[in-house]
This record gives C-alpha cells, structure tokens and sequence, in this order.
C-alpha cells in the first residue's frame, strides 16, 4: 500500500508538467527514506533536469542525503545523453538503493535499459506499481514516440439531442463555465489545436489557452484548401505571437506570400475527395515535432478525421439542453448506411462539469 501512496504522489507530480514539457514525457520523482518523503521533483519544462535529477536536487537543498533511499519514478530512467545527462548516472552516484518504476519507457533508445543498468550497479529494482495509471498518464508521448505521429484528440460541445448549434446558427454558449475551463486546459496539455476554414470564418476564434495559471498557446492548425481564411481575421492578425499552420493544397503563390507576410507558415497538401490529405498533414506535423492535436472543427472536418483513421480520442462536452430541428450534429459528412459499419468508442472517463457532462473515449478502428 505504502509503494502506491508514493506512486500516486509522483503521479500527481508528474502532471504538473502538462503543456510544458512536449514532446517528453510527464514524469514525476519521489524519495523516500526511513518511511519519510526527503525529496520530490518533477520534469518542469522541455529542455530542463529531468523528474528523477529535480528529485535529487530537492532532496540535497533540504539537507537530506539520499544514499541508502527509495525513489519512486512514473517512468523508468532515461540511460542516454540528450538535453540532459542520463538520470541513471545521478541515481547511481548519489547511492539509491532501489527504484520503484511505475512503467516502462517505450522509447527505444531506452526501453528496459535503464532499468537494466541500475540493476547492473546493485540497485534493487522494481516495475509495474500503478503501471495502468503511468501508461494512461503519457498516451500521447507513446504513440508518438511509436509513430512519430501526433495524438488526436476531438473535443465537441453539444446538447442532450446532439446538437452544436440553434436553428439559426448560434452555439456561444452550449455548455458552461467549468466545461469550457477543462477545454482550455486541454489547449494548454497538447501541443496543437485544429480547425477547418469554415470554423475560422464563421467564428473567427483566436484558438488560444485562457488560463490565469501560467500556461502555454498551442500551435494553430488551419485546414484550408482553397486560402478562404480572412487575412482580417484574428488567427492571422496574430500569427506573428502564435504559431500558426495553414494547410493548402492551393498554388496561388500571390495568396501564400500574403498569409507567409504576416508570419502564418503555409504547408502545401495533397488533396483528397474530402479536403487536405489529413494522413500526410500528420505525418508534416509529426515531422515537425508536434505530439499532440486538439481537433476543434465542425462536422465535416470530424467526418474527415475520423474516416482518416487519425483520431486517438473524442471528447464530448454534453450540455443538458435541448434545441430540436434539422441543426447540425457534431460529425457530418456522408454518413454510415450500415449499422455494423459504425465507428465505435471505448468510454474511459467520464465527468460533471458543472451540469455538464463530460465523456472522453478511446476511438476503435
């Protein structure tokens, strides 16, 4: 019981490196010794000391030594050279006896390794406390370091009879406060967030993260294939302060270089019967070291999406209200003819915001 109270700590440690830390992993370190917690840490930020090493380093400006001590970690240790020097040289050196691992790192530059070496140095080793809760923690980094393709979360709002909008268009505001807050933190978790065009015309969104606590923007994501969105518009008004990606399949040069002016970085696509490549606009982003996708449109980009095969996740904001008619529903497109066709989910969590109600599901191809 004891190991998983000090997992469940590093855990919530762990979080607290959300939005910060893409495209690494959130991980969370914790040191125990004599039954008492003499260190903590976490990783902070993209390029900072890793969880185990901010650990380590608490434990010493607490005049705590930590030779002879436990350390719970949500990740197993990294055991190469990369922004950092690897965390198991630190554990080894500042005499850990043992260390409780939550999961295994499935980048395969470490991949078992690191839990090896510390075993080779005469650290006791241990693996798999909360180990569902540790791989559920960074879904995203592991299919992207499995892929190098990006983590796609679809995220809607809608009433009880699934609707996104009124019979004269309006949707501002189907849910409330609390619900639109957690879609923000979202914003702030993944590294991307996209829309189609129809949405930036229609709304002209600003598609930023509105938080009080620090937070990071995500990178904007535009699907347009013919250049309609609005040089007007907010997203490009702002585009030198937020990244932000137009993907086109257009060759209008002239067009190009005025959305390139005003600091927008354009991404020619192939086209598909349905719009932008999505598969390719994927793989660019993947390239481009873009872990993670908020996708925020309207029906016909969600049909799209979801056809592609490229959403991971879709989380559905459902607002106790109901609006009736012939208005739009969250996917469009042409449909399913064939119950057994159906695209099925895999609910995972479910929670009240407010009176709101919000159900994230694991997408089943």
């Amino acid at each position: 019981m004891e190991d998983k109270t000090y997992m469940q700590r590093a855990l919530e440690l762990a979080k607290l490196g959300a939005g910060f830390v893409n495209p690494n992993p959130m991980v969370g370190a914790v040191i125990v010794k004599d039954g008492v917690i003499i260190g903590e840490g976490y990783h902070q930020k993209y390029g900072g000391l890793h969880a185990e090493r901010n650990a380590l380093k608490d434990c010493k400006e607490k005049g705590n030594n930590p030779k002879g001590a436990t350390m719970y970690v949500t990740l197993e240790p990294c055991c190469h050279y990369g922004k950092t020097p690897p965390c198991t040289e630190a554990i080894i050196e500042n005499g850990i006896a043992k260390v409780v691992i939550g999961t295994l790192d499935v980048n395969p530059v470490v991949a078992g390794k690191g839990a090896q070496i510390l075993r080779d140095n005469g650290i006791r080793v241990e693996v798999g406390i909360l180990e569902k809760e540790c791989k559920n923690l960074n879904r995203v980094f592991n299919k992207y370091m499995s892929t190098k393709l990006p983590y796609v979360v679809m995220k809607y709002a809608m009433t009880a009879d699934g609707k996104i909008a009124t019979t004269s268009g309006q949707s501002k505001w189907i849910t409330g406060d609390e619900a639109r807050e957690n879609v923000h933190r979202l914003r702030n978790r993944l590294s991307g967030i996209m829309v189609g065009v129809s949405t930036v015309i229609m709304d002209n969104p600003m598609l930023d993260c509105r938080l009080e606590e620090p937070t990071v923007n995500p990178i904007r994501i535009i699907c347009d294939s013919y250049l309609r969105t609005p040089l007007d518009s907010k997203i490009v008004q702002t585009a030198g302060s937020i990244k932000t990606i137009l993907a086109t399949s257009s060759e209008d040069e002239e067009r190009v270089a005025e959305y390139e002016k005003r600091g927008c970085l354009v991404l020619r696509l192939p086209k598909t019967k349905q719009g932008i490549d999505l598969k390719a606009l994927m793989t660019e982003l993947g390239s481009m070291g873009i872990d993670s996708v908020l996708l925020e449109g309207g029906g016909t980009i969600n049909y799209s999406a979801l056809e592609s095969q490229i959403v991971d996740e879709v989380h559905i904001h459902m607002a106790p209200k109901i609006f009736g008619g012939d208005s739009k529903s969250p996917v469009g497109g042409l449909g399913i003819s064939d119950i057994n066709q159906a695209i099925r989910l895999n609910p995972i969590n479910t929670t009240w915001a407010g009176d709101d109600l919000i159900i994230e599901n694991e997408v089943i191809y």
